[in-house]
C-alpha cells in the first residue's frame, strides 16, 4: 500500500510541557485508521498538527508527499476534515452551505454537490435549513463539505459524538466505503472502542504524548494468548490449582469456574492438573477479546510502567 501520511518524529511543547513526544507513524491509502488514547494523551493535538492548525514544535509531517511545514498549502489541499463538530450556517439549506463552501475552492460543480449529497445520503433533505437537522444529520452534511473537493485523507475527530446507534452505523458505513471504494485514507480518532473495532483496519495507540502501538486490529485485539472460560468445580480452589502452574498469570473467579489466558498448547497441561487434582471439569471454550480489553490492558500496563 502506498502511504499518504508519514508523521515523523513529531514533538510538540505548549508553555514548557511536552504534549506530543517524538510521534512517528504512516497512514496508508485505502485504510481506516483508528487513532486511540486516554482523555488528554494527545489526540487532538496530533489532529490539529495534522490539518495546520497548530504549529509543529519539532519533527515534521508530509501528506502525500509534501510537508505540513514547508509546503502547507500543497500538503492541506489533499485533506477533509472535521475537528470536533462542524459548523454551519443553519439559517441557510444545507445545499446553500455546500454552495457557499464550494465557491472557495476551485473547480467545484454542480455535478460534485450533487454526488456527495447523495453519497452521504441527504438527497431528500439537502434543501431544508440546517437548524432543522438532527445531530446526525449535520455530522452527515459535513462529511459532505470535507468531500467536496475530493481529498486523498479523511481525518475525523470524534464523528460519532452524540449520534443514535443508527447514526452512528450510518457515519462507519460511509468511512469504509471511502476506504474501499474510493481508495481515501481515513484516519478516525474515537473513544467508542466498540465502534472502532467494526470500522478500522489498523489503529496507534497514544498515551501522554507518546506513541504506544501500531498494529492490525484483528492481531492487536488477538495479541499473543488466548482466553479461555474453564466451567469447574469449586471455583476459587480451582483458581490456587493453575496459579501453581503460572504464578504470574491473572486468572479470574467466575460464577461457573475460571477465566484465563493462556496459549493453546497449555490447554492439556492446565486439564491434567485439574484432574489429578480432582476437580471436576464441565467445559473449556475460547472467550473472544474486545478491542476494550486489549485497549484497557496495554494502557493500564503502560500507565503502571510510567509511574513505577
Amino acid at each position: 500500500m502506498s502511504k499518504i501520511v508519514e508523521i515523523q518524529n513529531v514533538s510538540k511543547i505548549i508553555k514548557g510541557r511536552k504534549i506530543i513526544d517524538s510521534l512517528s507513524f504512516e497512514v496508508n491509502k485505502g485504510e481506516v485508521f483508528g487513532f486511540l488514547g486516554p482523555n488528554g494523551a494527545g489526540k487532538t493535538t496530533t489532529i490539529r498538527m495534522l490539518v495546520g492548525l497548530i504549529s509543529i514544535t519539532s519533527g515534521d509531517i508530509k501528506i502525500a508527499g509534501h510537508s505540513v511545514k514547508t509546503d502547507f498549502e500543497k500538503a492541506v489541499g489533499k485533506v477533509g476534515a472535521i475537528v470536533e463538530n462542524p459548523e454551519m450556517y443553519k439559517f441557510l439549506s444545507g445545499y446553500k452551505n455546500l454552495l457557499h463552501y464550494a465557491r472557495m475552492s476551485k473547480d467545484i460543480k454542480k455535478e460534485k454537490i450533487d454526488e456527495v449529497v447523495k453519497l452521504v445520503g441527504l438527497t431528500d433533505r439537502i434543501h431544508d435549513k440546517v437548524k432543522t437537522y438532527s445531530l446526525g444529520m449535520r455530522q452527515r452534511l459535513g462529511l459532505a463539505q470535507a468531500l467536496l473537493h475530493d481529498p486523498e485523507l479523511l481525518i475525523l475527530d470524534e464523528p460519532t459524538n452524540g449520534l443514535d446507534p443508527a447514526g452512528i452505523r450510518e457515519i462507519r458505513d460511509h468511512l469504509r466505503m471511502l476506504a474501499r471504494e474510493r481508495n481515501m485514507a481515513v484516519i478516525v480518532s474515537s473513544h467508542l472502542l466498540s465502534e472502532m473495532e467494526m470500522m478500522c483496519d489498523r489503529i496507534g495507540i497514544i498515551q501522554t504524548g507518546k506513541l504506544v502501538d501500531v498494529q492490525l486490529i484483528s492481531d492487536f485485539v488477538q495479541g499473543t494468548e488466548k482466553v479461555y472460560e474453564i466451567e469447574v468445580s469449586n471455583n476459587k480452589e480451582a483458581q490456587k490449582c493453575v496459579k501453581g502452574l503460572f504464578p504470574d498469570m491473572t486468572v479470574q473467579v467466575i460464577e461457573k469456574g475460571i477465566v484465563a489466558p493462556l496459549k493453546k498448547e497449555d490447554i492439556p497441561l492446565v486439564m491434567k492438573e485439574l484432574i489429578m487434582a480432582d476437580f471436576q471439569i464441565y467445559g473449556v471454550k475460547e472467550v473472544s477479546k474486545t478491542l476494550e480489553d486489549r485497549f484497557l490492558e496495554v494502557t493500564e500496563n503502560k500507565e503502571g510502567a510510567l509511574h513505577a
